[in-house]
């Protein structure tokens, strides 16, 4: 027993199999040791619960009864070890605290979530992210199901969060197609410059109606719409209806340039449009109305000292 009243427990390896895991690396003799240690950990749990081995007890609550496959989350990853099962005198199944702690011991979704993110496939993930030979659960399957899982509870966060204390400078309203459907998104610039997506809505078409239900939300989620901000639009009727009716005469709405010079283009030739984008984005960087009209050049200012005026 340690001081304290926290008992110790020694581990003890066998030499030959160290040396054995050591020629694979250090890296396999401290995932080999640490599945060791996670068996000692709860053949002491059991011990703690019913007693030693072969010895009489007159006050015995549980007993042992046998083992069964169960797996621990090590590194995205499932890797299986044989759990000890203990049973009560009346025959009730007593949950090792040591095994339910390794059993969870990491977020597998969120580990999965965080390395799909980065960019690994679904299909290579089990190649990448293997450490132990005996590994499971890393099928394309399973880990398109812990994403899917994952995706559903950050999307879930997302469209729970609350709004009260967001300030935003400017709040950008757009729709993108997918899968035949209009998912319309409300992207928020804080005062600092940051992007924080607020929330989503999936409709057939970008009608008044989905963006309303957009807003909506927002609203009993505390966004204030009484505040002065800039909304940059795509210029559909639906969505400035929409912020109108929200925010009123605080919404300084603003059309958004790359949608405008999406439409110009989508109405010329092939020949036309180097040209007329060239303008266009001229245009759209002149901060002087005078200066964005076709042909109009901005004054040659002087580059070196002008030349004294005669008298």
């Amino acid at each position: 027993m340690a001081n304290n009243g926290n008992p110790a427990v020694q581990m003890l390896l066998p030499m030959a199999e160290m040396v054995g895991w050591l020629r694979k690396g250090v890296g396999e003799l401290v995932r080999q040791a640490g599945l060791q240690l996670m068996d000692l950990l709860m053949q002491e749990e059991v011990r703690e619960l019913v007693g030693e081995r072969s010895q009489r007890q007159a006050e015995r609550s549980a007993n042992r009864w046998g083992s069964e496959q169960g797996y621990c989350v090590v590194m995205g990853q499932k890797v299986p070890v044989k759990r000890p099962r203990v049973r009560t005198t009346d025959d009730q199944e007593v949950r090792l605290g040591s095994y339910e702690m390794f059993h969870r011991g990491e977020p597998l979704t969120e580990t999965v979530w965080e390395k799909l993110m980065l960019g690994l496939s679904t299909r290579k993930y089990g190649q990448a992210i293997r450490q132990f030979s005996e590994a499971y659960g890393l099928e394309k399957s399973a880990i398109s199901e812990h994403f899917i899982a994952a995706s559903r509870a950050k999307l879930k966060d997302l469209m729970e969060s609350r709004l009260d204390k967001t300030r935003l400078c400017a709040l950008l309203i757009d729709a993108t197609p997918f899968e035949g459907q209009q998912m319309v998104v409300a992207l928020g610039i804080g005062q600092d410059g940051r992007k924080t997506i607020l929330g989503i809505r999936q409709g057939a078409t970008e009608n008044a109606t989905v963006v309303g239900e957009l807003l909506g939300d927002l609203v009993s989620r505390g966004l204030d719409f009484t505040e002065p901000r800039l909304y940059v639009l795509d210029g559909g009727k639906a969505l400035t209806a929409a912020v109108k009716r929200y925010a009123g005469e605080s919404a300084a709405i603003q059309r958004c340039q790359v949608h405008k010079r999406r439409n110009v283009l989508g109405h010329l030739t092939d020949e036309q449009k180097p040209g007329i984008a060239k303008r266009a984005l001229k245009a759209i960087k002149e901060k002087e109305l005078r200066f964005a009209s076709p042909g109009s050049t901005r004054p040659t200012l002087w580059k070196t000292t002008p030349p004294p005026s005669k008298r």
